[in-house]
């Protein structure tokens, strides 16, 4: 470690201050909550770049919750976000005292000019979060937890835990994507003038003389909070009807046999428990809820192990594992194991029994069609008929029900009928002969609702397959 680099500027000199340390691209950033005095500071402490500091003025007390990296495309434009809360210095009686905050500094940053910024950031912009619904005065301002779920390139999803003054939880959802946009093209607070281009804040190397001329730096210097505020996706938390308080949150990115993307997300709360929760874009669904310790301690901390397929969850005196493929618990019918909405989990034909999603079942011969079709519409989905000595039958979403399968001319269709509505989901044609299978053909039928954010179409998956799977089979 450098001669430079003060102890202080990594680790919280208080037991009662907290600290956020993120590694990326072999350099160190940390975030030290505001405490007995100390204001609280976003720094580059450690690695081959320059060690830089906010200035006092850009955070009012601050409390972190969080940090990860936003990759981009081109490496330049890589990002670092921070979640916290600050003092609101303007609180009245009846407001909030808390405001809660996302900020973010540009990876390549190497400082200011030797009159302004020279050993602070010159890209850091922060903006308002609000969690609550929209248009109400029940707000959640105090921003406790965050875990960041990437799907590609600067989309996906920022999932938050936050709090009242009556310490009331909730979770919100934001997308990268709207965030990205608005550090990008928000006007800055109390700047009235025409920005620049490049805007103050570009992430730019140091050479850039255009992005780091003294005019754009006093700009950044003295305005460092963009004017919009971010909202949540659909604008209200996520519905969860828990009494308990949440403390803590991770997320995963589950591919299920469909072949849609959906995200799970695992809260601990503040009685031992962890609710396994499938997010959507039609909303949040409680798929299991487990107790796991003895003395119902908070869950202090938890993390995905993807590669091994486990949960891990740990108080102040425990630690304990789950799988996250936990399919046996659903039952022994397909009908449960579906009903279920589990994405890790999927009926399996020849044990008969609900088990973990493996690279097999998931394997197609065919890529499903997009079927963009109104609610209310004529649907037809023709499957051709190769062999008139074989078995034509549908499948919907890997749980096989037989299905009506009419053969037209060189065509087995599969049509709507009053005691079987076509419902979204992936259709497959599947034909049988001698013994052998084969999958003819397959659709992906998608009502027209309008356009969906990239972000949320990639990370939420288009629609609530599993569940309406399970209206199938009632």
């Amino acid at each position: 470690m450098s001669e430079e680099t003060a102890a202080s500027n990594i680790l919280a000199p208080f037991p009662s201050q907290r600290s956020i340390s993120l590694s990326a691209d072999e350099n160190l950033y940390s975030a030290l909550s505001a405490a007995a005095g100390q204001t609280g500071t976003i720094r580059r402490t450690f690695g081959s770049k320059k060690q830089l500091k906010t200035e006092n003025k850009w955070l009012q007390n601050p409390q972190f919750a969080g940090a990860a990296v936003i990759p981009h495309e081109e490496k330049l434009k890589n990002e670092i976000y921070f979640f916290f809360s600050e003092v609101n210095s303007s609180s009245s009686l009846d407001e909030e005292p808390y405001r809660a905050r996302i900020g973010r500094v540009c990876m390549v940053d190497e400082g200011g000019l030797q009159n302004v910024l020279p050993n602070s950031w010159t890209t850091f912009l922060k903006a308002r979060v609000m969690c609550g619904k929209s248009g109400t005065p029940v707000q959640y301002n105090n921003f406790k937890q965050a875990f960041v779920l990437t799907s590609h390139l600067r989309t996906g999803l920022i999932y938050g835990i936050f709090s009242n003054a009556w310490n009331t939880t909730v979770v919100c959802a934001y997308s990268i994507e709207d965030i990205d946009k608005a550090f990008s093209s928000s006007k800055l607070k109390g700047y009235n003038s025409p920005l620049a281009n490049p805007r103050p804040g570009t992430c730019a190397f140091k050479n850039n003389t255009q992005a780091h001329n003294q005019k754009i730096l006093s700009v950044i210097r003295d305005h460092p909070e963009i004017e919009e505020v971010i909202g949540p996706v659909h604008d209200v938390p996520l519905e969860l009807s828990v009494q308990d308080h949440f403390t803590h949150i991770v997320a995963d990115t589950v591919l299920a046999v469909n072949d849609e993307h959906y995200s799970i997300i695992y809260l601990g709360t503040e009685k031992g428990k962890v609710l396994k929760v499938l997010h959507t874009i039609e909303g949040a669904f409680i798929i299991a809820q487990y107790s796991l310790f003895h003395d119902d301690s908070p869950v202090t901390n938890m993390a995905i192990d993807p590669k091994k397929g486990h949960l891990y969850i740990g108080t102040q005196l425990e630690v304990q594992r789950l799988p996250l493929a936990d399919c046996g618990r659903y039952g022994l019918s397909c009908r449960e194991c579906i009903l279920s909405r589990d994405p890790y989990c999927a009926w399996d034909v020849h044990k008969k029994k609900c088990t973990a999603i493996t690279t097999a079942p998931k394997a197609r011969s065919t890529i499903p069609k997009e079927v963009l079709v109104d609610k209310d519409g004529p649907v037809l989905l023709p499957c051709p008929v190769r062999s008139y000595h074989a078995s034509y039958r549908w499948e919907k979403d890997n749980c096989i029900k037989t299905y009506p399968c009419t053969i037209s001319g060189s065509s087995c269709v599969l049509a709507p009928t009053p005691e079987l509505p076509l419902k979204e989901g992936v259709f497959r044609c599947l034909a049988e002969e001698s013994g052998l299978q084969q999958e003819v053909v397959s659709y992906k039928l998608v009502f027209n609702g309008g356009p969906l954010s990239t972000s949320l179409a990639s990370t939420l998956g288009s629609t609530l397959l599993l569940a309406v799977t399970a209206h199938w089979l009632l």
